[in-house]
């Protein structure tokens, strides 16, 4: 039987990140995509244009008509928009038998849109953080989630402790945008003493539109086939640097990744480097 993963998120109408990048993910990587929309945009390449939230109970709704039908492997959190919605979700999934959960903390579109105001951040730590299996903030979310400045590894290291304070099994911290590195680094820290970084040169491009997307995508995909979380992922950051190197420039702004790249290439390798030891 083919695993499920679900996406509770925003839908892009570009195309390139939310809920259509994340199925277009669970797709290549072998499972079969649902979906919960928290939030409709009118969005393209060159940012973000309208929002409109979906109303709670069709949310919720939505939750319900998946988890009572599919047995859902795994599931990621995208775009929740607001506390109202957080809280819904929270909620709905507590009625359901539990599967590991990957938090992608969507809080500002690559335009530079804010999508997250501070009490939904609040309840994203109050409600979800919790029970989730995976974090997978970049910097600047990672910022705003523990109040810090994040310059260096180090910085980066010192935040996912803090984050895994929240009661998070484990926290990938994206390292994309330091600016003291001619490398993109992703450290991994879980409750149980784990450790490692995720090494890969950085890809001269614009086109990186929902990356963040993806990458959770991905690591939702291998939990949902049962694959461990340290495996899960390793198979994502290979996944995502591949859809970055093999970009299809679409678009006048921040282009979508190729979501195809990593079957396209087969067994070809991606150039990520695991370095197990801090």
């Amino acid at each position: 039987m083919i695993p499920v993963a679900m996406t509770i998120a925003g839908s892009d109408s570009g195309g390139g990140a939310g809920i259509q990048a994340d199925v277009k993910t669970f797709q290549e990587l072998g499972t079969f995509g649902t979906s919960v929309i928290t939030a409709v945009t009118a969005q393209n390449t060159l940012g973000v244009h309208a929002v409109q939230p979906i109303e709670c109970d069709i949310v919720t709704a939505q939750l319900g008509a998946v988890l009572s039908d599919f047995t859902v492997g795994a599931a990621k959190t995208g775009m929740l928009f607001s506390a109202e919605i957080i809280r819904a979700v929270a909620g709905t999934l507590g009625n359901y038998p539990s599967f590991p959960l990957v938090i992608d903390p969507v809080m500002i579109a690559k335009g530079g849109a804010s999508l997250l105001h501070q009490s939904a951040i609040d309840a994203l730590k109050a409600y979800l953080l919790p029970n989730a299996t995976v974090l997978t903030p970049n910097i600047p979310e990672a910022e705003a989630l523990t109040g810090m400045s994040i310059h260096t590894l180090s910085d980066m290291e010192r935040a996912a402790y803090r984050l895994l304070e929240f009661g998070t099994y484990a926290i990938v911290v994206k390292g994309g945008h330091r600016q003291d590195t001619d490398f993109a680094e992703d450290l991994f820290i879980n409750r149980e003493g784990a450790r490692f970084l995720l090494r890969t040169k950085r890809i001269d491009t614009k086109d990186t539109h929902g990356t963040g997307c993806t990458f959770a995508a991905a690591i939702t995909a291998e939990l949902a086939k049962g694959n461990s979380v340290s495996d899960a992922v390793i198979v994502a950051k290979h996944f995502i640097q591949a859809a970055i190197e093999d970009g299809i420039s679409l678009g006048n702004g921040h282009g979508p990744t190729n979501h195809a790249a990593i079957r396209l290439r087969g067994d070809e390798s991606r150039g990520v480097e695991l370095i197990e030891r801090l």
